[in-house]
């Protein structure tokens, strides 16, 4: 991967506002849409789901997930050529006034201010999706694999 390439990369992971997250419910998958942000350390994206959404009763301790981000679709682009990144790994819910939710919490705050409302909601609650593999797409022909170590390095 060139060094425009990881710069894209990054970007998508830190630019774009929502992604799309696959779970399992019921032995059937289940798609929603959340903004997120992703950890300092490229490790995880963190999310604030509500627990009447269908999607949060696949968000367990250790199940799996994946996830989507794109960037966004313009009228006169090719949809193939479209920078894409779909990450998998297990679930993690962070417990509620642990030092690691609060942390979590500040940093979703910082780049969703308008949902302080939802964190005094009791039905919502913050799950890390830790990053365990990928695929990086930075247009047509130019695919990448990615490791948990080739995310880290992005925050070099």
């Amino acid at each position: 991967m060139s060094p425009e390439e990881s710069a894209l990369l990054k970007r998508l992971l830190t630019h774009e506002r929502v992604l799309s997250l696959a779970v399992v419910v019921e032995n059937a998958p289940v798609i929603g849409l959340l903004p997120f942000v992703v950890t300092p350390e490229y490790d995880a994206a963190l999310i604030h789901a509500s627990g009447l959404a269908k999607h949060t009763a696949g968000l367990r301790a250790g199940a799996p997930f994946s996830i989507l981000i794109h960037a966004s679709d313009q009228p006169d682009a090719d949809p193939l050529q479209l920078p894409r990144v779909t990450l998998q790994g297990d679930v993690q819910p962070l417990q509620k006034h642990s030092p690691e939710y609060q942390t979590g919490r500040d940093l979703y705050l910082a780049r969703f201010p308008d949902s302080a409302q939802t964190f005094a909601l009791g039905d919502f609650n913050l799950y890390r999706l830790h990053f365990r593999d990928g695929r990086f797409v930075a247009g047509f022909g130019k695919a990448y694999n990615l490791t948990a170590d080739t995310l880290r390095r992005l925050n070099a």
